[in-house]
Order: C-alpha cells, then sequence, then structure tokens
C-alpha cells in the first residue's frame, strides 16, 4: 500500500537512504545539514476536525482517509505531510465505481452546498488537490475504483479507459491486446489518465507518441450542470474544439469519468542510448538539428554540465563504470521506438548527426540504465529530507533562440535567491522535451532545511518566486508539464 505521506517506500517497506557519496556532494556545495523532526501518523490523526458533511453512503469520513487525500506532492504539501501541519482536510472522501455513483455525488454535493475535489493519483507538485475548507464542507472524489479498460477500437486504435486508472494499469491492459498508450510522466506509477488530461500532462516520449492532448480523443465529464460526451473523431472544423476547454481544466469543468485515447501497437524495439558532447551549446546545436530535421526519435534529453557530472557519478556508484569524459560535457539520451527497419534506419541518421558534432559514444550503457530507473527520482525527496536537503524542481518551455540565456538566468536566480540568509542553493538544468520550436527547461534545485518548518518553507518560497519571476521575464510559460494550481496561479 502506498505510504500515507505520499510517493514511497510503500508501507512496511525501509526508508531508502542518501549515498555516502551524494552527502558529502552536497555538503561541499549546500553546506551541512540539519535534518527536522517528523510527525507521526498518530500525532496527525489526532488534529483532523469533525466532519462537517451530511451522511451518504457513498462518503467515506474516516479520518485517515481524509489524512491520505488532504495533500498532493507539492513541496508545502511535503513540508506539511513531515511537520503534521496540515490544515487542509476534506470533510470526506467518495470513492465511485461508476458514472451514475460519480453523478450521484455532485447531486448530493449540490444540494448541501459542498465544495468537490476530483482525485487521481494525488501526484500534483503545484497545489492542485488541496482543499479549501474556510467556508464550505469538502468532498474529495477519488476516481481510482475507474481504471478498467472499457472499449477496444483496433481497427481506430482507439482505447477507453475510465478515468482512474493509472500509468501501469493503461499499459498493462493494453499490451494484453498488443497495444501502447506510450504516455511516460514522471508520476506514470500514480497519475491518472483523468488527471494527465485536466493538467495537460506530458510524457518522457511525447516526442514519438505525443503529447496527452495529442492523445486525447473524447471523453465523458459529469458536472453540477449535467453530463458532457466528448467524441472521438478523427478531425473536425465544426467551430472550436471543446476539448481545448477540458484539457487542462484542473477539475474546474467538472469529474472525468470516462477518457477515449489514440494508441499506438507495440514496437518491435526500443533503444535508449547516451552519448556526450562537449559543451552546453554544442549539445544545443545537436538537439536543435535532431528535431528540426526530423529525425524520427521518441525522446531527446540533454543535462547541462552538473547534471551530467552527477549523472555519471550515480552510474558509477552504482553499477562501476563510468564513462571516459571530462568535466564539463554534456549528456544527451535519446531512443528510437518502433519496427526494426524504423529503428536501423533511425538510429543510423542519429549517429551520423550525432558524428557530425563530435558527439562522445556512451559505452557502458548509461542509455537503459536511465530507461530502466526513469521513474525513481521522486523517491529520492523523503531520503535527502531526512539527510536534512531539500529538492524541488521548476520547469518551463521557451523558443531555441532563448534556450541558453534563459536557462543560465533561471538557474541564476535561483541559486541567488537565498543569498540574504548566507546560503547556498544548488541549481541545475536539462531539457526534457524538444520541439522544432523551441525546448522545455526543467530545473532541479537543492538547498538546506531551516531550523524549523516555517524557516523551510519561507526559504521555498523565496526561491520559488525568483525561479517563476525569471521565467516570466525570460518569456517563457509558467509550466510546460506540471500546471498551474495554487502555486502558479500568479504568475499566469
Amino acid at each position: 500500500m502506498k505510504h500515507w505521506r505520499g510517493w514511497g517506500p510503500n508501507e512496511g517497506e525501509t526508508p531508502k537512504e542518501i549515498t555516502s557519496g551524494l552527502r558529502d556532494l552536497l555538503k561541499m556545495l549546500v553546506g551541512d545539514p540539519s535534518p527536522l523532526p517528523l510527525a507521526t501518523l498518530n500525532d496527525i490523526l489526532k488534529t483532523v476536525p469533525t466532519s462537517r458533511l451530511v451522511n451518504h453512503a457513498l462518503v467515506d469520513t474516516d479520518a485517515e482517509s481524509r489524512l491520505r487525500h488532504a495533500r498532493g506532492q507539492s513541496f508545502p504539501d511535503w513540508l506539511a505531510m513531515r511537520s503534521g501541519d496540515i490544515n487542509c482536510f476534506p470533510d470526506g472522501v467518495a470513492r465511485p465505481q461508476s458514472t451514475d455513483q460519480v453523478r450521484e455525488l455532485l447531486i448530493y454535493a449540490k444540494k448541501n452546498n459542498v465544495r468537490v475535489i476530483p482525485y487521481g493519483g494525488g501526484t500534483s507538485v503545484v497545489g492542485h488537490i488541496n482543499p479549501d475548507t474556510a467556508e464550505h464542507p469538502v468532498l474529495t472524489v477519488d476516481m481510482g475504483a475507474m481504471n478498467s479498460l472499457i472499449h477496444l477500437d483496433e481497427d481506430s486504435h482507439l482505447a477507453t479507459f475510465g478515468a482512474g486508472a493509472t500509468g501501469p494499469q493503461i499499459e498493462q491492459q493494453l499490451q494484453q491486446h498488443g497495444f501502447t498508450l506510450g504516455h511516460y510522466p514522471q508520476s506514470w506509477e500514480f497519475s491518472t489518465v483523468g488527471g494527465w488530461v485536466a493538467s495537460r500532462s506530458s510524457g518522457q516520449q511525447s516526442l514519438h507518441y505525443g503529447r496527452i492532448e495529442q492523445l486525447f480523443a473524447g471523453a465523458h465529464l459529469e458536472s453540477f450542470v449535467g453530463p458532457l460526451d466528448l467524441p472521438a473523431i478523427p478531425a473536425s472544423a465544426a467551430g472550436p474544439d471543446i476539448r481545448e476547454v477540458i484539457l487542462g481544466s484542473e477539475g474546474r469543468m467538472g469529474i472525468l469519468t470516462e477518457v477515449t485515447l489514440r494508441i499506438s501497437p507495440l514496437p518491435e524495439q526500443e533503444h535508449f542510448k547516451v552519448v556526450f558532447l562537449k559543451s552546453w551549446d554544442a549539445g544545443i546545436a545537436l538537439a536543435k538539428q535532431l528535431v528540426q530535421q526530423r529525425v524520427a526519435l521518441s525522446m531527446l534529453r540533454l543535462s547541462n554540465p552538473l547534471e551530467t557530472a552527477s549523472q555519471i557519478a550515480m552510474h558509477k556508484n552504482e553499477h562501476g563504470s563510468q564513462p571516459s569524459v571530462s568535466l564539463g560535457h554534456v549528456m544527451m539520451t535519446f531512443a528510437v521506438t518502433g519496427s526494426v527497419q524504423h529503428c536501423l534506419g533511425t538510429l543510423s541518421a542519429a549517429h551520423q548527426m550525432c558524428a557530425n558534432h563530435d558527439a562522445i559514444d556512451d559505452t557502458t550503457d548509461m542509455g537503459q540504465q536511465w530507461a530502466a530507473g526513469r521513474f525513481q527520482s521522486p523517491y529520492l525527496r523523503d531520503p535527502l529530507g531526512n539527510s536534512g536537503y531539500a529538492v524541488d524542481t521548476m520547469e518551463t518551455a521557451i523558443n531555441w533562440s532563448s534556450i541558453t540565456a534563459s536557462t543560465a538566468r533561471i538557474e541564476r536566480a535561483i541559486s541567488d535567491a537565498l543569498l540574504d540568509e548566507g546560503e547556498r542553493v544548488l541549481a541545475y538544468s536539462h531539457l526534457s522535451h524538444v520541439y522544432r520550436q523551441g525546448s522545455s527547461i526543467y530545473t532541479t534545485y537543492v538547498f538546506r532545511l531551516g531550523s524549523s518548518y516555517a524557516q523551510t518553507q519561507e526559504r521555498w518560497r523565496k526561491i520559488k518566486s525568483a525561479g517563476a519571476s525569471a521565467i516570466v521575464a525570460c518569456g517563457g510559460t509558467i509550466s510546460h508539464q506540471h500546471g498551474v494550481g495554487k502555486d502558479h496561479r500568479d504568475y499566469l
């Protein structure tokens, strides 16, 4: 069972620890840490207030259920679940098993003036699902029970799922029939298709399969004013696309109960490769050429020198080998997916282009190792926290002409955000999704916990404000893949 604090370990598992090498590196770059005390489950359960909801057969008002649905995975959520200072418990949790039950719950909520929060996997990192309990009772509707493959149209390559289906549930059910969705956000293990649509998710291999807006073909939505059916049609010129009203709506339009998706046959082959380039600018030039000349990769990721060095160090620690490249090099990870013939042709074109840019081939299998562990990064947050460090991310998307300057400006704003406290912030970036017009920039930052949870929250607020302001000043979007939620609403 998923841990009550959120992202792993599962209940009963021993928490992971960071390696001694990573601990020593962070001490050198950020400073000596001081961990903060952790609230226990029993401590927090004592703070859950009495529910204000009128009884209903589908509504659970148990204290632990309400705690488990009180917060997502944003940095303030993480602090709240560790400190015990939650302050936003829903009054109840419902787990519908059908569209009819969702409709029944909305009728109940409307009649009793109850606010409703749709809940998928609880993986929001920007405050999407936190109840505002000041004025009205709040009901969280957990869609996890509605996770089945409802209909498969093999001729049209369409599949309809219950909106509560997670990434693994979708792939397991599709692959039995020889298909895949191919949508792999970082939160893939826990996030749901309804959440992907509502927050405009982007998968790691969207270069091949498409972002969720390309995969989203149709849906059924229940709202306070009635149902909405969006038929799955290949294309239309009949006025505005109503799907766009649902995409990115973050739960404000209603509750998605069914989602129809465009699927693909399972690929015959998939290869993940790594090459190294002598500088960030050299890496940018190669990435831009690969995507603008339409080399048919399924993924392309470019890590800056600091992230590259950390990736190499972790690879050596885990696998005992490392590529022979000097400091300052950047790591490009790319993938090819498809038929044997397609993969051979695409790899040949990619390797020729890499050679033209003097790229160095990795011989230690870092590409396949990256693919095997690509969903593990979120599991580092708690071990780092237990050691006295905080980690969070920011992301944007911007045109190629502004990538280098914008990356530097965002990193500098984040790194300098705590100078008034004499604190160092470690910031490093990678390009995670590339387009012919530009790319996303994904920046990770690490800093020391404060002497209290309140001081730590204030440090995060200063960093977040500095980074977000830099993104806006650069002309980037405030979010490429995380959404708006509460954390980004002031920067739209």
